[in-house]
């Protein structure tokens, strides 16, 4: 049997030059020298690379080409076309030139951007702003606190591609809510041009199958993306401290959502939540942050001095409340809707004008007017424990959660749509609702879900699936009061969830 490798052809020779790019061991590299065989019989060509990919970039390898299982060129070098065609004119290489210093002058002068030119997107004035106070920083420690709808994303972006222009910044972590993760890629790369990848348990599972399960995938990319929720996670929150340790220069923190990271308050004292610590122990690692919240003070101010020790710990510090209206200017930009309408009238911003609509007609027992009548006995029973407390506040958040957490419910309400359910499955899931108290409901409701599923009274209700149980519980649930029918509705996702995974 002859083991010798296979005699090499000049036309898989000749792309293995210097100046090549290739991949091996699942990694791309340049080829800086090439060494061939003398004796093709049992000799290899020996090639001296250097590594082109983030984690391990400039490292040195030499291998016998012949022996690697995934060697491949991936692009052959192309130095003998340079300066084929000739020299530019004088009066375009001059142009060129003159480009170039114009580049050079921009990256040292603080009152110059480039950004705004080099954006797919329409600047409005008020959001050079973050930008010109970003620059003028030693450190960018800034706090974009605008309004909803003023592009605090477009702001964030355009400072970052500043950075970067400027070479300032080289390693980007954007940590944000899981619902808006796509969006801050797409924003990313449609309008500035900024490649991130979504760091996930996906992404750690391919990157250990192509690298080896000891790999941190945090070295093997410069731009990362990830939700809140895995930052809490000490499997991901530990590789990124060991990374930062080593690369904390040119390391730039994106906080999406701030106010997320401030601490919980429990009377005169902030608690720190797992989210809090979490941040505490990563945002001292970045030589630069960034903050973003349309709301970053819930009206505490312990709360809020700790969320500003985050971002500044030179400035500010826990405990003690921000007083110095300058010092926290310094740091922060604020504007609402209202103040740029005024200074600006031509913006085009949207103007919301509420509009009171009576109902007339309702009965007494209505759950609208019940939920109104116990809402104002419990306001003053509030006010006397809770000055600060603000009812409005609260159901405004409630709300705002619910839109951020819309695009789950409605992907488990398309799940829904189509689980069929057989007559058996359905007959159970109510019989451990109610007779088994799985809900903690009354147990009369049964026969009435019972009634609605089978005999529904609208025909979108006429499938046997889970869609259409869903909607039976929740129309036998308005003959509760509202408070106990919140309650019971607040159960009923996890209840029929755990259901159809065992139906």
């Amino acid at each position: 049997m002859n083991t010798q490798p296979p005699e090499m052809t000049h036309d898989q020779v000749s792309p293995l030059q210097p100046g090549a790019v290739v991949q091996v061991r699942s990694r791309r590299y340049l080829v800086e020298a090439v060494e061939p065989a003398t004796n093709t019989s049992w000799e290899q060509t020996l090639v001296d690379l250097s590594c082109l990919d983030d984690d391990a970039q400039g490292e040195r390898l030499s291998v016998l080409w012949e022996r690697e299982v995934d060697a491949t060129v991936l692009q052959a070098s192309l130095w003998n076309t340079v300066a084929s065609r000739g020299f530019d004119p004088p009066d375009k290489f001059a142009a060129y030139l003159n480009a170039i210093r114009w580049n050079l002058v921009t990256s040292t002068n603080p009152k110059l951007f480039q950004a705004p030119h080099r954006a797919g997107i329409q600047v409005m004035t008020y959001q050079l702003e973050p930008l010109r106070k970003a620059l003028l920083l030693p450190r960018v420690n800034l706090f974009i606190a605008d309004d909803v709808g003023l592009g605090k994303t477009i702001e964030a972006g355009l400072i970052l591609r500043e950075l970067i222009m400027r070479q300032k910044v080289k390693r980007i972590v954007i940590a944000c809510p899981a619902s808006v993760i796509t969006q801050w890629q797409t924003e990313m790369e449609v309008r500035f041009g900024l490649t991130f990848v979504i760091l996930d348990r996906e992404y750690v599972i391919r990157c250990r199958r192509e690298r080896g399960y000891g790999v941190n995938p945090w070295k093997t990319h410069a731009r990362f993306i990830v939700s809140h929720s895995l930052l809490r996670d000490e499997d991901y929150g530990e590789p990124l401290r060991d990374w930062l340790q080593e690369n904390k220069p040119g390391s730039m923190l994106v906080l999406d959502e701030a106010h997320h990271a401030a601490p919980a308050t429990s009377s005169r004292y902030a608690v720190d939540s797992q989210f809090t610590r979490a941040m505490r122990d990563l945002t001292g690692l970045f030589e630069h942050r960034l903050f973003l919240s349309a709301t970053p003070h819930n009206g505490h101010s312990n709360s809020f001095s700790a969320l500003l020790e985050m971002l500044d710990p030179q400035r500010f510090f826990r405990g003690e409340k921000v007083t110095n209206p300058k010092l926290l200017d310094e740091v922060m930009v604020r504007r609402l809707k209202d103040e740029l309408r005024e200074l600006v009238p031509n913006l085009g911003l949207p103007k919301r004008v509420p509009k009171q609509h009576d109902i007339s007609g309702l009965p007494e027992d209505a759950p609208e007017l019940k939920l109104m009548r116990q809402l104002s006995q419990y306001s003053p029973i509030l006010a006397k424990h809770s000055k600060n407390f603000s009812l409005e506040d609260s159901l405004s958040i409630g709300v705002d959660r619910m839109q951020r957490n819309f695009e789950p419910m409605r992907r488990q309400v398309e799940t829904w749509r189509a689980q069929q359910l057989t007559t058996t499955a359905a007959k159970l899931t109510i019989y451990r609702a109610f007779i088994e108290g799985d809900l903690d409901t009354p147990k009369h409701l049964a026969r009435k879900v019972h009634e609605l599923y089978f005999t529904p009274q609208h025909q979108e209700f006429e499938f046997r699936t889970m869609w259409s149980l869903s909607n039976a519980f929740t129309s036998a649930f308005k003959e509760l009061d509202p408070i106990p029918q919140f309650r019971a509705t607040a159960r009923l996702g996890s209840f029929l969830e755990t259901m159809s995974s065992t139906c």
